[in-house]
C-alpha cells in the first residue's frame, strides 16, 4: 500500500492542540466508497458462515419446544466456550497481519497466519473435551435433565467443526488484511451446504495460487513455529474480548432454564438471540472493514486516514443499526413462524422484539467500535471494557430484574442492554480520545519490533550530539511522512 497524501487537513483551531481535523467532501466520499467495498463482501460472507447455526435452530424449532430448548442450550454453550474464543484469537490477526501488509512487511502477513493456525488447532484439542461433557455441566447447574441429555448429544456432534471453524478465522483474517474479498463470499457460498472443512480448503487452494497472495504467502516456514508467544500476548486478549461478550449473552439461556416454565422461557431466549446474532452479521461485517482499514493505514502510517475510516464507519453503523431496528419492530408478529409451529412461543417472542430490537441498535455500534480496537491493538483494554461492562453492569442487572423484581425473560434482556450500554460508552470514549499519531507509531513498532525504537533513540541522540535538525533518518523511513516529528504531550491512548 502506497502512502498516501493527508486526507485531512489541522483545522486552524485545533491544529496546535491535537487531533482535531476537518476532511472535504471528496475524501469523505472516497472513503466511504473504500469501506463499502470491503464491508459488503464481509457481511454476505459473515452471514453465510451463520447460517449453518440459524437454519438448524430454524429445523429443530419445528419439531418442538423440547427440541428446540435443547438445541438451544448446546449451541449456547459451544458458541461461549468454543466458537466465539475461536473467532476472538482469530482477531489478534486483524491487528498482526492488518497492520504488517499497510506497512508493506508481506512475507509477516503470511507468518502471522502460521502461528495463529498451529495456535488455534491445539487450543481446539481441550474444548473439544470440554463439550463431549456438556450434559453433566448442565445437570449440575441445576438444569432440566431431559434437555440437559439432549443437549449434550447434540453437543458432541459440534466437535468436529470446532478444528476447521478456527483455521477458516485464520485464512479469512489473512485475506482481508489485503482487502481480497471475492474468494471469500466464492468460498462461503459452495460451502454453505457442507462443512467449514470445504470452506477452509477453497481458501488454502486461493491463497496456494492466486498472484494476489504470492508475496504475503511464500509456504510454511520456521518463522511460523517461533514466536508463537508473542501472538499469544495479543490472542488471548483478543479471545477473552469476545468470551466475555457471548458467554454474557449465552448466559441468558441458561439462566432461563432457572424459571419456572423452563422450556417456553429458553425457546424464546434462544430464537430471541439466534435473531440478534443474525442482525449482528451487519455490524460485525462493518466491524471487520473499518479493523482493516484502520490497521492497513496505522501499518502505512497514516493515522488521519485511520481517523477518517472511524468517523464513516459509525455513520453507516448508526444508519443501518436504526433501520434494521424498525424492520425487525415491523416484522414482530411474523419472525416466530420461521422458528416454531407453537402459537405460545410465538406470542412471547413477539411481546420481546422491541426490546431486542433496541439491544440490536446498540450492539451494531459496539461491533464498529470493537472493530476499531482490533484494527488499533486495543485487544487487551477492551477485554477489560469487556468484562466490567457485562459482569459488574449487565449480568447483575439482569439477575436483579428478573429474580428479584419478577420481571420474567424480559428482565433477562433488559438487563443485559445495561451492560452493552455501558460497553459501547467505554469505547466511544476511548476511540474519541485516541491520538491517532501515537497509534500510527505503535503499529510501525509492533512491526518492525524494536527496530523503530531503536532508529527514534539513534535519531534523538544524533540531533542532540549534532545540532541537526530536519534530518530525515531510518525512523522517519520507518514510520511514514504522516507521523514524522509526532511526539504529542497530549498521548491519549
Amino acid at each position: 500500500m502506497e502512502q498516501e497524501e493527508s486526507i485531512c487537513s489541522p483545522s486552524h483551531a485545533g491544529a496546535s492542540s491535537g487531533e482535531q481535523y476537518w476532511c472535504n467532501k471528496s475524501e469523505i466520499i472516497k472513503e466511504l466508497k473504500k469501506q463499502t467495498r470491503l464491508a459488503g463482501p464481509l457481511v454476505v460472507v459473515s452471514f453465510l458462515q451463520y447460517s449453518f447455526l440459524m437454519i438448524s435452530i430454524m429445523f429443530v424449532g419445528h419439531l418442538g419446544k423440547l427440541s428446540l430448548a435443547s438445541a438451544s442450550m448446546a449451541t449456547a454453550f459451544a458458541s461461549a466456550t468454543g466458537f466465539s474464543f475461536m473467532l476472538g484469537m482469530g482477531g489478534a490477526l486483524d491487528t498482526f497481519c492488518g497492520q504488517a501488509y499497510g506497512a508493506k512487511q508481506y512475507n509477516m502477513v503470511g507468518v502471522h497466519m502460521q502461528r495463529a493456525m498451529a495456535v488455534l488447532a491445539f487450543m481446539s484439542l481441550p474444548i473439544s473435551l470440554l463439550w463431549a461433557f456438556t450434559a453433566q455441566i448442565f445437570i449440575t447447574c441445576k438444569q432440566d435433565r431431559e434437555i440437559s441429555m439432549h443437549a449434550g448429544v447434540y453437543a458432541r456432534w459440534l466437535i468436529p467443526s470446532l478444528l476447521p471453524y478456527g483455521l477458516l478465522q485464520c485464512q479469512q483474517r489473512f485475506l482481508q488484511a489485503q482487502n481480497t474479498t471475492l474468494p471469500l463470499i466464492i468460498s462461503a457460498a459452495l460451502s454453505t451446504a457442507i462443512s467449514y472443512w470445504f470452506n477452509v480448503f477453497i481458501f488454502a487452494m486461493y491463497i496456494k495460487f492466486s498472484p494476489t497472495c504470492s508475496q504475503t504467502w511464500t509456504g510454511f516456514s520456521i518463522d511460523g513455529r517461533k514466536k508463537l508467544l508473542n501472538f499469544l500476548k495479543l490472542g488471548m486478549p483478543s479471545a477473552l474480548m469476545v468470551c466475555f461478550e457471548f458467554c454474557a449473552y449465552e448466559g441468558l439461556v441458561l439462566m432461563s432454564g432457572l424459571l419456572p416454565n423452563p422450556t417456553l422461557e429458553t425457546s424464546m431466549m434462544s430464537i430471541s438471540l439466534n435473531i440478534s446474532a443474525g442482525v449482528f452479521r451487519i455490524p460485525y461485517g462493518f466491524g471487520s472493514a473499518v479493523s482493516t482499514r484502520v490497521s492497513n493505514e496505522l501499518g502505512a502510517g497514516n493515522p488521519r486516514a485511520a481517523s477518517l475510516a472511524v468517523k464513516v464507519v459509525m455513520l453507516l453503523a448508526i444508519t443501518e443499526s436504526l433501520s434494521l431496528s424498525l424492520i425487525t419492530v415491523a416484522l414482530r408478529n411474523y419472525l416466530g413462524h420461521l422458528y416454531s409451529n407453537d402459537d405460545e412461543v410465538i406470542r412471547y417472542l413477539a411481546s420481546i422484539i422491541p426490546i431486542l430490537a433496541v439491544s440490536n441498535f446498540i450492539d451494531g455500534i459496539q461491533g464498529v467500535l470493537s472493530g476499531t480496537a482490533r484494527g488499533c491493538g486495543w485487544q487487551k483494554l477492551a477485554a477489560y471494557v469487556t468484562l466490567g461492562s457485562y459482569y459488574l453492569v449487565g449480568l447483575p442487572s439482569a439477575i436483579l430484574l428478573t429474580f428479584v423484581f419478577k420481571v420474567g425473560g424480559k428482565g433477562l434482556w433488559l438487563g443485559i442492554m445495561c451492560g452493552s450500554s455501558s460497553h459501547v460508552l467505554f469505547l466511544a470514549v476511548i476511540t474519541m480520545r485516541t491520538n491517532w499519531k501515537l497509534q500510527a507509531v505503535k503499529a510501525r513498532e509492533r512491526v518492525y519490533g524494536s527496530t523503530v525504537a531503536t532508529s527514534i533513540q539513534s535519531n534523538q541522540e544524533s540531533e542532540e550530539n549534532n545540532g541537526v535538525q530536519g534530518v530525515e533518518s531510518a525512523s522517519d523511513a520507518f514510520r511514514g511522512p504522516e507521523i514524522r516529528d509526532f511526539c504529542s504531550p497530549q498521548e491519549g491512548f
